[in-house]
């Protein structure tokens, strides 16, 4: 980190306090940081049935009251405690002799109750009882040949809900104990007397069955690192797949990112020809009580569906939602050591050759050939970890869903923002040859980009003409007269001269340096030459060609820039060049200024040291004029792009470009918004 390395003992004391305070004042509001914690691990995984059915009293699991008075009008409550296994069946015997949905809610309470309490000491005979619990949920909620339909008013049809999910999920917890729980198998449980094959199927659009390692249980794990939840009530399991990587000629996989995880939502459709066994009674008991049907072998299909692309399914003709969670999924692939953002900001900054293998375009979702891109570009000593929280926000909406996928963008930010933004022009062209070589997908066409801090400079750098003007800052005389390597000159030109990017519709900048930032002072600048390491194949050419082009630069031309500190001064000669540079005809502008609130520290201290802003880039350099539109928001430089106004103002840009192209009128905008 900048702020803890030596100063030169030529130094003077007052300069040692400047320079202690502004790194230190770097390391706050350039660092984008965030803890690697994202998630916590549980004691107890969360359950939605442990209040109403006592789950963790002294006492064991307890029936709810409507329960119990059926017991008693059936004068069976003596029965609670004894063997549950055996009640269980009476009542199930009950129900089919005289068909009534009461009795069906009673089952699965009760059956669930008995696994709970048995779990420990005999998982076999406790997963036949979630089994059951399964079923007879399910059939409360959706068979319509009981005498009085399901009413979804009633407390008990949420409960019935929450009894399937817990069933289920506490009944995958058992399956995977004894089997590989993964997609394209299928997995024999053995019961009592009878055994029932579970099939497992991937419903996505996107993954397939060899994307998925292995599946964590979403209740097992509490965020931290994310602000909003993402928690969806309904019907179902959500599950954290984690994802395999694998070595295969599919263009896509070079873009998703090790160890990532994405969310499913488990989900066993029951139907007549498809049940799970209840355990058969004790043999003291009467025949004519326990009338249960056998069955040597059972068959279940076990959905797994993606929540990104289908939240909502239709059973016994009703349209019924999944329970889904797309934060906790995230959260924990965040949490994995390789995407600590403190490792991956610093090595990017501080070492920007070996963060080099790690540049590139990343991809957290599959893609989506007719969804349109959002490429979120981050800025000085950060990573794409620091998009999370808008990311997180704006996929809740589906209509944001449904018409975007996300991409991010890395690059070591160590080295001056021009040759950033020349990588990610060649990285965005060799992203569309590898998934669409014959530019046969529109929607790609319609890119919208979206950059934070330098990384509005990187991503504005997309969508303007450079004609001879940025050369001009290097030298006057024409570039077809220098003198150098091939490589180099194909560097050098593709550095300096661009157009802009065709398929790239909006960008939306977010406190952005547009005329550099007073930070970049001589002393950060000094400190930056200091602790940054930039690349010996940079400053190998840098050198080649200065030593055989004698007098053909300009002074102080981009070229002796070496550092993303130096090239962020007022000064720097391509600041006032990108400014005025003309953009394509059909890009859209969007800007959001942030403004330190005048309470709390920072705003103490930018008023007394710096100008009016959000501590490092001034309103005199964030504004910009001719955008499609701009706002200022009360935040700081390290906050302003997760601020909730900075969110809602990208997610009214994104569904201003769908009302744009697909003429949806606003008062159908879906989601929580």
């Amino acid at each position: 980190m900048l702020g803890t390395r030596p100063y030169s003992h030529r130094l003077s004391a007052r300069c040692d306090w400047n320079a202690l305070f502004l790194s230190l004042f770097c390391a706050i509001a350039f660092s984008s940081c965030t803890s690697s914690k994202w998630v916590s691990l549980r004691e107890t995984p969360q359950n939605p049935l442990t209040d109403s059915l006592a789950l963790l009293s002294r006492g064991g699991p307890k029936p709810t009251e409507r329960t119990k008075q059926y017991l008693r009008r059936y004068d069976l409550d003596d029965e609670l405690a004894g063997d549950r296994a055996a009640l269980v069946g009476r009542i199930a015997d009950i129900n089919r002799r005289e068909p009534n949905r009461q009795s069906a809610y009673s089952v699965a309470e009760l059956a669930y109750i008995g696994a709970k309490r048995i779990e420990a000491l005999n998982k076999g005979k406790a997963l036949e009882l979630y089994g059951t619990a399964v079923v007879y949920a399910y059939e409360y909620l959706f068979d319509d040949t009981y005498p009085a339909p399901s009413n979804p008013y009633d407390p008990q049809f949420r409960r019935a809900c929450d009894l399937y999910n817990g069933a289920l999920e506490s009944m995958l917890r058992l399956v995977r104990s004894q089997h590989e729980l993964r997609p394209g198998t299928t997995a024999v449980i053995q019961t009592a007397n009878r055994e029932c094959e579970l099939s497992i199927e991937l419903k996505s659009d996107g993954w397939k069955n060899e994307d998925v390692d292995h599946f964590e249980f979403v209740s097992d794990y509490e965020i931290q690192g994310l602000r909003n939840h993402d928690h969806r009530f309904g019907l179902g399991v959500p599950l954290i797949a984690v994802r395999t990587h694998r070595v295969t000629a599919d263009p896509h996989e070079q873009f998703y990112p090790p160890s990532l995880a994405f969310p499913v939502t488990a989900l066993l459709q029951v139907t007549p020809e498809v049940s799970m066994p209840w355990p058969a009674p004790p043999a003291t008991a009467k025949p004519q009580e326990n009338q249960i049907q056998q069955r040597e072998t059972l068959h279940a299909v076990l959905e797994l569906h993606d929540p990104l692309t289908c939240d909502t399914l239709e059973i016994a003709g009703r349209r019924v939602p999944l329970e889904t969670d797309l934060s906790t999924p995230l959260a924990y692939f965040l949490s994995q050591p390789e995407f600590d953002d403190g490792r991956l900001s610093t090595l990017g900054l501080l070492m920007p050759e070996r963060a080099a293998h790690l540049s590139g375009l990343y991809m957290l979702e599959p893609f989506q050939p007719d969804k349109m891109p959002v490429v979120m570009v981050h800025g000085l000593w950060s990573s794409p970890v620091t998009w999370m929280e808008m990311f997180n926000d704006l996929r809740s909406d589906r209509r944001i869903r449904d018409h975007y996928q996300f991409w991010f963008y890395l690059y070591p930010s160590g080295q001056p923002f021009w040759y950033s933004a020349a990588q990610m022009r060649e990285d965005l062209a060799g992203l569309r040859m590898a998934v669409d070589p014959q530019r046969r997908f529109p929607a790609l066409d319609q890119t919208v980009l979206v950059g934070h801090s330098m990384g509005g400079l990187v991503s504005k750098l997309q969508t303007v003409d450079s004609q001879n003007d940025f050369w001009t800052a290097v030298s006057d005389r024409p570039f077809s007269e220098l003198q150098a390597d091939e490589e180099v000159r194909q560097s050098l030109g593709y550095t300096f001269f661009f157009h802009p990017n065709p398929s790239i519709r909006r960008v939306v900048m977010i406190g952005t340096p547009h005329r550099g930032s007073h930070f970049s002072n001589d002393l950060t600048r000094w400190l930056g030459r200091k602790a940054i390491s930039l690349p010996s194949k940079l400053l190998a050419g840098q050198q080649q060609i200065v030593a055989q082009n004698s007098g053909y630069f300009r002074k102080d031309n981009p070229l002796d820039i070496t550092t993303s500190i130096d090239s962020l001064d007022p000064s720097s000669p391509l600041v006032p060049v990108l400014l005025d540079a003309q953009p394509g005809s059909w890009i859209q502008y969007h800007n959001i200024v942030g403004r330190v609130p005048d309470r709390g520290l920072l705003g103490i201290l930018t008023e007394k040291f710096g100008s009016e802003g959000d501590g490092v880039v001034s309103l005199a350099s964030a504004k910009l004029d001719h955008v499609d539109s701009q706002i200022i928001i009360p935040a700081d430089h390290t906050s302003v792009h997760r601020h909730p106004q900075s969110i809602l103002e990208v997610h009214r840009i994104l569904l201003t470009q769908i009302d744009e192209l697909y003429r949806f009128p606003a008062s159908r905008t879906e989601g929580t918004w």
